[in-house]
């Protein structure tokens, strides 16, 4: 396949340029990411500013193009300008930390995904659950592994997997499950500080809240060493509020 990865931690993360070696062995791969972490800035696109890409290289080696955006841009810019061939799959990833319940509103890599999928190429963003001992190499072959059993062509519009995968030993994984997004989500404050003029200024800190719930939930999957994934949908109408809402629409007289 041809396979156009991103990230947002930047092109030069560990987590991308395992994951594009170990897929190259088996397919075509274009790089494009951004020139810098770009972490937690959701989907947004760059439009009031021109967007440059730059080849990157470490001795010989062509790493890929360096892009002075977001992942979705890199995205859009790879699938519609750089990539001079049909792209077949989009992965973003692989991500230091997990993106989990709440966390896929604003992350970058999962953002990449999805951008993907509103462009009508089938996408998976992949993370690696730990933030400060990333196991990249086995998200990595997990993935390489997973695309050998599975038909991307087969996924539906608008649809991107979203796969949560345990920091840990390869072989220690106990398989993979198909989860629901949980809400797990933080419970953010501000501590509030003091700048060298005496200007205030906020530093946003949170802690993780984990409610209780099914087996079948992302969080729940990946304590227990099963890798998680998750399809997420970019059309994010709530089908039962909207059944609820029209009843009343229906009902309703001045």
């Amino acid at each position: 396949m041809n396979i156009l990865v991103t990230n947002d931690d930047g092109i030069m993360s560990p987590g991308i340029i395992l994951l594009a070696e170990a897929l190259s062995e088996d397919h075509e791969v274009l790089v494009v990411a951004p020139d810098v972490e770009r972490s937690a800035t959701g989907h947004a696109i760059t439009i009031r500013t021109p967007l440059w890409a730059k080849e990157v290289k470490v001795g010989n080696k062509n790493i890929g193009y360096a892009i002075n955006g977001t992942p979705a841009d890199c995205v859009k810019l790879g699938l519609l300008a750089i990539s001079d061939r049909k792209i077949d799959l989009v992965i973003s990833g692989v991500n230091k930390g997990q993106n989990m319940g709440i966390d896929v509103l604003y992350s970058g890599t999962v953002s990449g995904a999805l951008e993907g999928a509103v462009t009508d190429t089938p996408s998976i963003a992949v993370s690696s659950s730990d933030w400060s001992n990333p196991e990249y190499e086995t998200a990595a072959r997990f993935m390489v592994n997973f695309l050998k059993i599975y038909d991307v062509s087969k996924m539906p519009d608008f649809t991107a997997l979203n796969i949560n995968v345990p920091s840990i030993k390869y072989e220690e994984l106990k398989g993979w499950k198909v989860t629901r997004q949980s809400r797990r989500r933080y419970k953010d404050y501000f501590e509030k500080r003091k700048d060298p003029y005496g200007n205030n200024y906020y530093w946003i800190f949170g802690e993780v809240v984990e409610d209780e719930c099914s087996t079948d939930c992302d969080f729940n999957a990946v304590k227990s060493n099963f890798v998680s994934i998750t399809p997420l949908h970019a059309i994010m109408t709530d089908k039962k509020y909207f059944d609820e809402l029209k009843e009343i629409s229906e009902g309703w007289s001045e």
